[in-house]
């Protein structure tokens, strides 16, 4: 039985790339679908924010010399791309989705309305929520933590190749320690960058906790649904 009746899930870009360090792997997708579709078709609404840095990356070096403002609007259209080749997915996996950008789009997406993504919730629709919260100088994560708050999420749930939070890098430090749960202020105090810290403190504030999990791991994005002891907690 799930423990969580509407979550909002936040995916990394590079997630969709697969093996790959750029661009959209389609079996990847499939895969990743496939399992949202069936944490969803188990009763759970779920709100999905997706970065963009699997497209970004590559034009990262360019952007470098470009206005941040305009390398940020550029990173935002990025997510659109990749919520609109999850909602392909997750509708061939028989799962009405719809996607909501914060930059007005109509021929691809419904502008993000608040009320109107909390009806798509409860009559079952997966929501994916696209670019970004349309301001530069905010991130995913960012993103991530305001439609959580909005649609009245009962947790962030942050998706990564890591299966938590450490006390260090553990790609780079194979002596890292794992936190089973940590508090959103010693996160901030050790600058543990599992996430931006205007997102930790947005979470902090409002009392939202955060799930940090691995998302390589199949069946984990149900085991999370469910309460089962995986990753992180913040809170």
């Amino acid at each position: 039985m799930a423990k969580y009746r509407r979550i909002l899930l936040k995916l990394s870009g590079e997630v969709l790339a697969g093996q790959g360090s750029f661009g959209i792997d389609p079996e990847r997708v499939e895969a990743m679908a496939a399992e949202v579709a069936e944490v969803a078709q188990s009763g759970v609404q779920i709100g999905l924010v997706v970065g963009g840095g699997n497209f970004f990356r590559g034009v990262a070096a360019a952007a470098k010399h470009m206005d941040r403002v305009a390398a940020d609007h550029m990173g935002m259209l990025a997510t659109v791309i990749n919520a609109l080749a999850l909602q392909d997915a997750l509708e061939k996996a028989h799962v009405p989705t719809r996607v909501m950008t914060a930059i007005e789009m109509h021929e691809v997406a419904e502008p993000y309305i608040r009320r109107r993504a909390i009806r798509h919730l409860e009559k079952g629709r997966i929501v994916i929520f696209a670019a970004g919260t349309s301001n530069p100088y905010f991130s995913t994560d960012t993103a991530a933590t305001l439609r959580g708050l909005e649609i009245h999420a009962e947790v962030v749930a942050k998706a990564t190749r890591v299966d938590g939070v450490y006390d260090k890098d553990p790609l780079a430090n194979p002596d890292a320690v794992k936190f089973s749960e940590i508090g959103y202020s010693e996160v901030l105090s050790r600058n543990l960058r599992v996430m931006d810290a205007s997102a930790v403190a947005m979470c902090r504030d409002n009392k939202m906790p955060i799930l940090v999990f691995n998302l390589t791991v199949r069946g984990n994005i149900m085991r999370m649904t469910t309460g089962e002891a995986i990753g992180t907690l913040i809170h």
